[in-house]
């Protein structure tokens, strides 16, 4: 259980929560959908209710085992086995260790003292080991790594030669993993900042039946709309504009259709108080122009504000992010061009011979399964990873634009103002300011340590980095991840009315729908192939 009392959430100056009393309580069996737009202050939220950072004001008091999923997990040591990074939830992966330890000394000592400390040591491990579940624990964690689109081969593969896709999915395998003997009962308070990103339909479709059995509190972040209408019983509404947290006791379609309601209510309470106030402004005018009435007059207008102060704040329209990808600079017939690619992690071959020309204004989207080197390859292409074998040739007048799905071309202890300078050094002052405005960026905000933004602002600093870059090749890997709805339609519709050259890595139907793609490259044979409905009928699927 997680209870949050007279909590107030701030980034910089900004004040982006609210929330009185203790209203933010989680408690078992809620299932609770966090929502409201990029920038409300989701992501912050949740980290202070894990316990990752701490509020303005207020407290928040945790009883019970919490499981974290932030939407950039650190996975510390990239040595380890991704098997036992998720066992390591529940401490097996080091009595495993350790156990081999004993297992090598019992073999290898001649010393019967020593051996029969380690065979006593050995019993008192595998003891502790069949408490916590032992084998059957094994079982159960391949089990929801497999489910979620990690097979045995993966999970005997270190951290390091896994995609960023991979590695997120192993940490959501080891949260749930924490959380459950495999039916789902459990204490445990799961705080998910969009659990989906990186997962196919089957992953997806198994996460709603998980998350429907788990005992526990559950709060979600997600724009995943199906996931949020199966799974949640109750909504926090962080509103932007009134930096308030409105809480529905309800499920998904009654909090939309109440919602609705209730902006209707404000509107017409606003629209009769506006009327009102009106009428005693224009009485008060006539009283003003005679001397002897000007105390009533005054009285008239201070009731008037006093009218229209008293009121709920309405709801205006969300700020959108005005997202037009850049006029793309003059350049040759074939700005981009690779021959043989290979990329190899330690014994692990990710892709072999890979062979692709990007012409000018062309349009390709590389597919294949999760695991394949998909985002390998876009970071060959940007130059920020170095291939082991193959070359890569820019043409005449490229100039290359790189959107890194972990956000890579970030700096995360940079601030707003600090990263965009970076992105385009040459640009004036001004230029960069009113870029920044139009992605809704202005103010505090400017100074604010871009590790500190949300996901879908960390999206949108990258997408203006972009648009100050004048690229005629944008290399994009997941540019619709953790958009709200309306900024995700703003991004689709600069794919549908740029000009130059784009290279798209997506799970996104409506990313590759928006695009038009001329080409596919199936990952990892590298083969090329002409688009058709066959491949947009694919990333559906997946």
């Amino acid at each position: 259980m997680i209870t949050a009392t007279d909590l107030e959430v701030r980034a910089g100056a900004r004040t982006l929560l609210s929330a009185p009393g203790d209203a933010l309580r989680i408690a078992p069996g809620d299932r609770i959908g966090l929502v409201g737009r990029n920038g409300a202050g989701k992501t912050t939220s949740l980290r202070i209710l894990a316990g990752e950072t701490e509020p303005y004001a207020g407290s928040v008091r945790r009883s019970g085992p919490v499981g974290y999923l932030p939407q950039d997990p650190k996975e510390g040591d990239l040595s380890v086995l991704a098997k036992d990074r998720v066992l390591s939830a529940r401490g097996l992966d080091q009595i495993l260790a350790q156990m081999a330890r004993q297992q090598t000394i019992m073999a290898e000592t001649d010393d019967e003292r020593r051996r029969d400390q380690a065979i006593a040591k050995y019993a008192r491990l595998e003891e502790r080991f069949g408490t916590l579940g032992g084998y059957l624990a094994e079982s159960e964690a391949a089990r929801i790594c497999n489910n979620l689109g990690l097979p045995d081969r993966v999970l005997e593969q270190e951290l390091r030669t896994l995609s960023g896709g991979q590695r997120r999915r192993v940490e959501l395998a080891r949260i749930l993993f924490a959380a459950s003997d495999g039916t789902g009962k459990s204490d445990t308070t799961l705080l998910l900042d969009e659990p989906t990103n990186h997962l196919d339909a089957d992953s997806i479709s198994w996460l709603r039946t998980f998350l429907l059995n788990h005992d526990g509190g559950l709060v979600v972040i997600s724009h995943d709309v199906d996931l949020l209408s199966d799974v949640v019983n109750r909504v926090w509404f962080l509103d932007a504009v009134r930096g308030e947290a409105d809480v529905y006791n309800m499920n998904w379609k009654r909090y939309l259709d109440q919602r609705a309601t209730d902006e209707q209510r404000r509107r017409r309470e606003r629209a009769n108080a506006e009327k009102k106030a009106g009428a005693l402004r224009a009485q008060a005018a006539k009283l003003g122009a005679k001397a002897t009435k000007a105390t009533a007059a005054q009285q008239m207008l201070k009731r008037a504000e006093k009218m229209i102060d008293e009121l709920e704040d309405e709801r205006v329209a969300d700020r959108t992010a005005r997202i037009r990808f850049p006029e793309p600079a003059a350049c040759g017939k074939t700005p981009l061009k690779a021959s043989g690619l290979t990329k190899v992690y330690g014994s692990l071959e990710i892709f072999t011979g890979v062979d692709l020309a990007i012409d000018k204004g062309s349009r390709v989207v590389v597919l294949g399964l999760n695991g394949a080197g998909k985002t390998t390859l876009l970071r060959l292409l940007a130059g920020t990873e170095q291939p082991d074998a193959g070359t890569i040739e820019h043409g005449f007048g490229l100039k290359l634009g790189y959107f890194a799905q972990e956000h890579d071309t970030l700096d995360d202890t940079a601030t707003v103002w600090e990263n965009i300078r970076h992105a385009a050094p040459d640009g004036g002052e001004q230029d960069l300011r009113g870029l920044l405005g139009a992605f809704m960026f202005s103010g505090p905000q400017l100074e604010q340590p871009a590790g500190t933004l949300s996901g879908g602002e960390k999206t949108r600093l990258a997408l203006a980095g972009l648009v100050s870059s004048a690229a005629n090749v944008l290399l994009l890997d997941e540019p619709t991840n953790n958009l709200d709805p309306v900024s995700r339609e703003q991004v689709l519709d600069a794919l549908r009315s740029y000009t130059g050259a784009v290279v798209l890595v997506t799970h996104d139907p409506g990313a590759a729908a928006a695009l038009d793609p001329q080409r596919v490259i199936l990952l990892p044979d590298g083969a090329e192939d002409h688009w058709s409905d066959d491949y947009q009928e694919i990333i559906e699927l997946a």
